[in-house]
């Protein structure tokens, strides 16, 4: 299927809303000076603070995003004509339909910017914080009830949030995975935490990314240290060692971070350690799981930290990297759309798998940034792409 770009309006966060910013060819136009920018460069109009109104729309620009300025764009979610889009400095609600945009911050009742997760849960729309917990909005009043430490929450940075088939809530934390039975979040007592400790090893990591739910109701948990999955009240997790992630050999011509977080963190020097790869100076833990995808028949996407996509059938682990025709090694997002194909967000550009064969788009193709962190589809087959700096909106050519 082949797409194009869609004029959208651009969008500067909390700093600024600005008209429509072209950043490739356009219809029958010149290519606009601006298409060298650097992502996430602010304009240069000094605009004045806004936080909510409408935002212009040419259809006849074809190379047009939403901009969010020095931030990244974390998670997007598609709902009904609506897009909500989790950024590093809050959550813009843009209506397709009319235009209209509203930010929402630590002004109007989060206590975090950050974000991590948008989402609906139990009908509501949900956001996890960096640093401000799980909040709930209440669409008819505008006001957010916030779920944190003292509810039972196991950390204040929360970075996904699940709702099972069965109605159990899991929210994945910093310090661990949160379990609300029923999806009880009003009763303490429903409140469960899964850590290291407590799950006796079963769970590697305390700091978990991803989760999503298997075809038998299993829990897939993507963490730092590795692959877990809860599954009939046991735990059983998988790292390297055990085939997740493409050897260092294989990928150490394509690591794109040579400055290694292990050098600045003691928390990730300790993972590298931990996994027995202390001696690999570059950005590669191939434990350290960022995305994480289910399929309907029970096999499980993960995208690794320098490792490329792992694959697990169900027996064994096939990886799949820059020699097998991936644009980058370190995979930040995973998608599967309405027509059940998945797409790949890398740090060298998104990827859709066909067949064997991975079909690339750059940002020369339309994407805000080759970086790609989040994506989301619509049932007409649009595709929302963030990055950092901002978001490009793309359509399936008519």
């Amino acid at each position: 299927m082949s797409y194009k770009v869609a004029a959208v309006a651009a969008i500067v966060g909390a700093v600024a809303i600005a008209g429509a910013y072209t950043l490739g060819q356009q219809q029958g136009k010149t290519p606009a000076a601006v298409a060298h920018a650097p992502a996430g460069t602010l304009p240069a109009s000094g605009a004045q603070d806004v936080r909510e109104g409408k935002v212009g729309v040419d259809p006849n620009e074809k190379f047009t995003h939403f901009r969010v300025g020095n931030k990244n764009v974390k998670k997007i979610f598609a709902d009904n004509g609506v897009i909500w889009v989790a950024t590093s400095g809050g959550v813009i609600r843009y209506d397709t339909r009319t235009d209209e945009y509203k930010l929402f911050d630590n002004q109007s009742g989060l206590l975090s910017n950050g974000m991590f997760y948008v989402g609906r849960i139990q009908g509501r729309i949900t956001v996890g914080t960096y640093g401000g917990g799980m909040s709930i909005l209440d669409e008819n009043t505008g006001a957010w009830e916030t779920y944190n430490i003292p509810e039972g929450l196991g950390d204040a940075f929360v970075y996904d949030v699940v709702e099972t088939r069965s109605g159990d809530i899991w929210i994945a934390t910093w310090s661990g995975v949160n379990r609300v039975r029923g999806g009880k979040l009003k009763d303490p007592s429903a409140w469960e935490l899964h850590t290291v400790e407590s799950t006796s090893g079963g769970l590697p990591n305390d700091w978990v990314y991803g989760l999503a739910e298997g075809k038998n109701g299993e829990m897939w948990l993507a963490t730092e240290g590795g692959m877990a999955r809860f599954m009939d009240g046991k735990w059983e997790n998988w790292n390297h060692s055990r085939g997740v992630g493409a050897d260092y050999d294989k990928v150490k011509q394509d690591i794109a971070y040579k400055s290694d977080p292990a050098k600045e963190s003691l928390h990730h020097a300790q993972q590298k350690r931990e996994m027995g790869l202390e001696g690999i100076d570059q950005a590669y833990n191939p434990n350290y799981i960022i995305a994480l995808v289910v399929d309907e028949d029970g096999t499980v996407w993960s995208g690794t930290w320098g490792g490329g996509l792992a694959h697990y059938d169900g027996q064994k682990w096939t990886n799949y990297t820059t020699v097998e025709g991936l644009p980058g090694n370190h995979v930040f997002m995973l998608h599967r759309d309405q027509q059940n194909r998945l797409w790949v967000g890398t740090n060298n550009g998104l990827a859709v798998k066909e067949g064997d064969q991975f079909r690339i788009m750059k940002s020369s193709d339309g994407l805000f940034n080759d970086t790609v962190f989040s994506m989301t589809t619509t049932k007409e087959g649009d595709l929302w792409i963030g990055s950092y700096g901002g978001v490009a909106h793309i359509r399936p050519a008519s």
